[in-house]
């Protein structure tokens, strides 16, 4: 083909393959060559005036796409019998992309004029642009239940797992899935609540034996009472919901602000930008924006909608799943600062100078358009020198300033000295039957460094601006650690060789000063792990005492709505401190803010807790069937009923039963933190390194035992008792090994030597 393409045809390639877009593609692909390129080139300046092309570097597409979570509407199936969707709020100017849907088999049946939430997939190179996999039709919100099926002659019941549910439901024989008897399943409501009867249900997932990997965090879900379903006029509001206007905001749809999050992120609530400071009084200086979702425009207070939101208090995140604070129509889309699409924020404009101080801010509330939407690795490869389609044209003029910005923050870091504890971070990967394919260690690059000194930053503004408005808002406090703590930290110094000075205002940098020393040691793991448990547990509250593991007098959280409903409430106290909206705190909400603070601090460490025993879980199935190996790790824990040793290969947490240590009586010193035998004199103290064998591992409560084969390189001593009767000895001894061990209990970690 050696004509030149219409301008429609033009628009239905760039919408047809979207990776696909610079000129040298488009002139390929219609057999463009030689001085044709020129009209080519006049093609596409002329779409790009009339609004239908937006240019990006050197490739063209249209200024505005569908968001991963969209609201669609079913047509009729074409003569293939092939469901296509029309999307309801689609923004562009060019040709409306075509949407082909994929039921699955457990999808309710789907008719012409059904209206969708569905999850999106871009396809390239096909007959349509993207595959939709329904989330839920809008206006249902069909009850859900997790149970164990019983297999009848005729379909079958589910039994609840949940202890407060009174009734079983009826499963018809063509709803079953093809479950299994005895098998754990979901399952949602099937037809209209009746007045009698048991209520009924289809299968939607099987999730096979109820102690499989699958059905781990469902089950932890249940056991921790996090509400995992929307009531249905909470999913009417949602549904309800439209996208936000320009009207009455700042117009930021052209400043190229970016979201940065893992790979595997469903929801963006923050994007940033930056560029040098052109203000010639600052020199060296930087303007940092940082952009947040603007939940509170459509979580009013007093709604259903808010009033789950304070529910629930925030999302929890589990290794195969999310629980999210807001309806998916929100949290995952309207919400959401996806790639390309127009959507609200409350935006602040940060002044740093050349040693990265901030010298001024402003916020103000803005209809931004994301530029891209980029995950930390490929914006690391890309400053690394690796930079790949989507960061390639962003490199010189949004990353490269990002990092530039981040440059100077670490310096005012570094001044300021927050808690700097080195303790890797564990992640769970699943395949794809939901049984855990591998352990990980997440690595720490400056791209996760520069978002979160970035979120730091804006909490700190959002903090100061109420504080300097007189506004009623929620601080994140975290406290100094406890002297009692500080006296078992310095205990522990000391044991390792180590001094944390006393008499003096405890600052991070002693602490810091202390982590420092032991950076590169035998001792470095217990020094660090041994600090973070020194410190007091961060809350939510209305009085400012300041964050000390930051180092900061004022702090806020102010970037995550979507996911934290005290960020939510930091939101709508900027609004009524700006006067930006009627959607602000209202008085009733203030009188009871001290009792949100008190809520939400609890929905946060249940669910802290819930993920903690989920991960137990799924390292125990993993692990179950390595039963016998042997494995390395450290003691972090003593008790008086055993030892927990922490795995070196996966960081899961297992316990030595003192009764597997030997005959012999071991007395326990809670102020050492040791464990002493009577008769050969081994101390067990925590930091040392082991050898163990895994004797047990079972999944369903997430429990690992293990068997103590060698204490810092070298084998236990044999105990010269061979009954039982020993043991009686053994404590009758107890006095004296007290005394013994407060000679050396200042030595424990140094034993080896």
């Amino acid at each position: 083909m050696s004509r030149i393409p219409s301008k429609a045809e033009i628009l239905d390639w760039i919408s047809a393959n979207p990776t696909l877009t610079s000129k040298r593609d488009i002139a390929k692909a219609f057999g463009i060559k030689g001085s044709d390129r020129i009209d080519l080139k006049r093609a596409l300046k002329e779409l790009e005036a009339e609004g239908h092309l937006e240019k990006r570097k050197k490739s063209y597409g249209d200024p505005d796409r569908l968001p991963p979570v969209s609201v669609l509407l079913v047509k009729a199936p074409d003569a293939d019998g092939d469901l296509f969707a029309q999307p309801l709020e689609w923004h562009g100017e060019g040709v409306e992309p075509i949407v082909l849907v994929l039921p699955r088999a457990s999808d309710p049946a789907l008719g012409e004029g059904d209206r969708i939430l569905a999850r999106l997939t871009v396809v390239q190179g096909g007959e349509h642009n993207y595959e939709a996999r329904l989330i839920r039709r809008i206006g249902s919100n069909p009850k859900r239940v997790l149970g164990v099926f019983r297999k009848r002659s005729e379909g079958g019941r589910i039994v609840p797992i949940d202890k407060s549910a009174s009734n079983e439901w009826i499963v018809a024989d063509d709803a079953t899935h093809g479950a299994r008897d005895g098998e754990l399943v979901e399952a949602e409501q099937a037809g209209p609540k009746g007045r009698m009867g048991l209520p009924r249900a289809r299968i939607v997932d099987r999730l096979g034996d109820p102690s499989a990997p699958k059905a781990v965090s469902l089950i932890a879900i249940h056991q921790h009472g996090i509400p995992d379903a929307f009531p249905d006029a909470v999913v009417a509001e949602a549904d309800a919901a439209k996208p936000m206007p320009l009207k009455g905001r700042e117009d930021l749809r052209d400043m190229p602000l970016v979201t940065i999050d893992p790979s595997d992120a469903r929801d963006h609530d923050d994007a940033c930008y930056a560029h040098a400071d052109d203000d010639p009084k600052n020199p060296g200086g930087h303007v940092v924006w940082v952009a947040i979702a603007d939940v509170a425009a459509y979580v009013r207070p007093g709604t259903a909608l808010d009033r789950e939101a304070r529910k629930r208090g925030n999302s929890s995140y589990f290794p195969d799943r999310v629980v999210p604070m807001l309806p998916d129509r929100l949290s995952g889309d309207l919400c959401s600062l996806h790639e390309g699409v127009p959507r609200p924020c409350i935006a602040v404009r940060m002044q740093l100078d050349a040693e990265g101080n901030k010298i001024a801010h402003k916020f103000v509330r803005g209809l931004m358009r994301s530029a891209a939407s980029l995950h930390y690795g490929e914006v690391q490869e890309a400053m690394d020198g690796a930079p790949n389609d989507r960061t390639g044209p962003l490199l010189q003029d949004v990353i490269k300033p990002l990092y530039a910005a981040y440059a100077a923050l670490k310096a005012a870091r570094a001044a300021r000295q927050p808690l700097e504890l080195n303790l890797p971070e564990r992640k769970i990967i699943l395949g794809q039957n939901g049984a855990v394919k591998s352990v990980n260690f997440r690595e720490r690059l400056d791209a996760h460094r520069l978002i979160e000194e970035f979120m730091i930053l804006a909490n700190v503004a959002a903090a100061e601006t109420l504080i300097a408005k007189r506004a009623p808002q929620l601080f994140r406090v975290h406290e100094e650690p406890s002297p009692e703590k500080l006296d078992a930290l310095r205990e522990t110094a000391a044991a390792a060789g180590l001094t944390l000075a006393k008499g003096q205002v405890l600052q991070t940098r002693h602490l810091n000063a202390l982590l420092n020393a032991a950076a590169g040691t035998d001792e470095a793991e217990l020094i660090n792990i041994s600090t973070l448990r020194s410190m007091t547990q961060a809350y939510y509250g209305i009085e400012n005492f300041g964050h000390f593991g930051l180092a900061l007098r004022n702090y806020a959280h102010f970037t995550s709505p979507i996911r934290r409903y005290a960020d939510l409430i930091v939101h709508r106290a900027l609004v009524t401190s700006h006067g930006w909206g009627k959607d602000g705190l209202d008085p009733a909400e203030i009188d009871k803010l001290e009792q949100t603070a008190t809520h939400i601090s609890d929905t946060e460490r249940r669910s802290m807790m819930a993920e903690r025993d989920t991960t137990d879980r799924y390292l125990a199935a993993f692990l179950s069937e390595r039963v016998g190996n042997e494995f390395t790790g450290r003691i972090n824990g003593i008790a008086r009923f055993g030892v927990f040793v922490k795995l070196d290969e996966t960081g899961a947490d297992g316990l030595i039963p003192v009764r597997s240590l030997g005959r012999e009586f071991f007395h326990f010193d809670a102020d050492a933190g040791t464990l002493m035998g009577s008769d050969t004199g081994l101390i067990i103290a925590i930091g040392q390194e082991v050898t163990v064998r895994l004797t047990e591992a079972t999944p369903v409560t997430g429990g690992l035992q293990l068997e103590l084969l060698t204490l810092d390189d070298k084998p236990l001593p044999r105990s010269r008792r061979t009954s039982p009767a020993g043991r009686s000895g053994g404590k009758r001894k107890a006095s004296k090994i007290k005394r013994k061990t407060d000679k050396i209990k200042r030595k424990v970690v140094r034993k080896k030597r």
